[in-house]
């Protein structure tokens, strides 16, 4: 079978069924991959890659991180709530202060390798 109207489909159907079965077995569950796509999409706002970036070089307050970022505190404080939901950032109390870090090196591998590759880019 030829496809003609389609610049980045095969010009010949042609299945390689090992790599088909292969994938199939293979391919990370629904919810898994949902989950990495919620990931993504908060990684996808600059301000909330600014907050990440801060925080991979200091634990950091929400009085902080609006100064650096020259944002209300509750604004910030939004952001904080959804990368703490989705367990990229985590809290603790110190004092009357809630002080924000990176829930794990992970995250900081994803800041750093996309960055890595806009600057390649």
């Amino acid at each position: 079978m030829i496809i003609e109207n389609c610049e980045d489909c095969c010009r010949e159907f042609k299945i390689n069924i090992d790599h088909v079965n292969c994938l199939r077995q293979c391919m990370p569950e629904d919810d898994e991959i949902t989950r990495l796509s919620e990931v993504f999409k908060a990684l996808g706002d600059p301000t909330r890659l600014k907050i990440i970036y801060a925080l991979s070089k200091f634990e950091m307050c929400v009085c902080d991180i609006a100064e650096v970022l020259d944002m209300s505190q509750s604004a910030i404080s939004h952001q904080l709530r959804l990368l703490r939901t989705l367990k990229l950032v985590k809290h603790r109390k110190e004092g009357k202060s809630v002080i924000y870090s990176l829930d794990d090196d992970h995250i900081l591998q994803l800041f750093n390798q996309g960055m890595e590759h806009v600057r390649h880019s």
